[in-house]
């Protein structure tokens, strides 16, 4: 159940991080710690495995593909990418198979970012707990995260952008991290602190535009930030 707040506390600062005029400058302080996180280019780099796995698909179904061009605006949902690449009436079964032969050809190559691990390390050490919101496929999803050893408290699937704040009010989360200004959306939806990053297709000055309160460069520098900010919301 989500929390409610009671007062508001000042965004910990970073010095990589710059607040724009339109994002909320306080959080709720309400609540055992709850950290959402987005998975494909905030906890894993599933580049390698995507690309082969359109690859695949294109030698299977004929369909030109630009696996790199893919690649390089992972994010949004899968329906939304096959729309480029097959007719309409095509675009339900190529996910469908898709899907399928994601499980041989993307576990294996993809690899944890650099302080993913550490991250949901962090909010354990807390006492919190840790979630993944993913517009992926949860079994796939699943998958990944199994394969790299990283273990949240929760992973919930097919949700993009501000449907992602459904899981994130139902949980009572308080921050949700991820590389996209869908992410961002997310986070705004459910009036949780959004904490970006530049591991993804968004730019800083992007990320910020669309209302990230927080901009880290990568996963290395927030268990440091996520200690200030739950020093202050102990001291309110």
């Amino acid at each position: 159940m989500a929390s409610t707040a009671s007062s508001p506390l000042p965004v910990p600062s970073t010095t990589s991080s710059t607040a724009p005029s339109t994002a909320p400058s306080t959080v709720p302080p309400a609540g055992p710690l709850t950290v959402g996180f987005d998975l494909d280019m905030t906890l894993i780099d599933s580049r390698p495995g995507i690309a082969a796995t359109y690859r695949a698909l294109a030698a299977e179904t004929g369909a030109h593909i630009d696996d790199a061009l893919v690649v390089s605006r992972i994010g949004p949902p899968l329906e939304d990418e096959l729309a480029h690449w097959f007719p309409a009436d095509r675009v339900a079964a190529a996910a469908d198979r898709y899907r399928e032969l994601y499980v041989d050809h993307a576990i294996a190559p993809s690899t944890a970012l650099a302080g993913a691990r550490e991250s949901v390390a962090a909010v354990r050490a807390l006492g919190g707990r840790a979630i993944v919101v993913t517009a992926k496929y949860e079994p796939n999803a699943k998958l990944h995260l199994a394969h790299l050893g990283i273990e949240p408290d929760a992973v919930i699937g097919w949700l993009w952008a501000e449907a992602k704040g459904e899981a994130l009010r139902e949980y009572g989360a308080q921050v949700y991290v991820g590389d996209h200004v869908g992410d961002v959306r997310g986070a705004r939806a459910a009036g949780a602190l959004s904490v970006a990053v530049t591991t993804g297709p968004c730019g800083a000055e992007e990320l910020r535009a669309a209302g990230a309160d927080v901009v880290l460069t990568e996963l290395t520098e927030f268990p440091a930030w996520l200690r200030e900010f739950e020093a202050t919301r102990a001291a309110s």
